[in-house]
This record gives C-alpha cells, structure tokens and sequence, in this order.
C-alpha cells in the first residue's frame, strides 16, 4: 500500500521529494504529493517528514 501525505499537516519543506528514490513525489498546489502508482511502499519519505504528515494509506 502506499504512502500518503496529509495535505493539512504538509509545510512543503521538500525533504520527502528529495529522498523518495522512485520519484513519485511532486509538489501541487504548494503542496506535495506521492503517486500511489509509483510509490514502493519503502517508508524513506515518512522517515525524513519533520512534521510526521506521511503515513501508509
């Protein structure tokens, strides 16, 4: 399953696009968000996240 970003606690610092190796995060809407069809589910993202605004789906 993959990971989402919560659009509420996002302070678009960037940290999760940078660490994501499959590329599936992008920034809309001055926020950022993961492609669930290209995330591998490998946790990097929510690991790096300094507000915790990344959990599974």
């Amino acid at each position: 399953m993959a990971y989402k970003i919560s659009s509420s606690e996002c302070i678009n610092c960037g940290a999760c696009e940078s660490e994501c190796p499959s590329e599936a995060i992008s920034e809309v809407n001055d926020k950022r968000e993961i492609k669930a069809e290209s995330c591998v589910n490998c946790g990097s993202c929510a690991s790096v996240c300094p507000v915790g605004a990344i959990s599974e789906a």
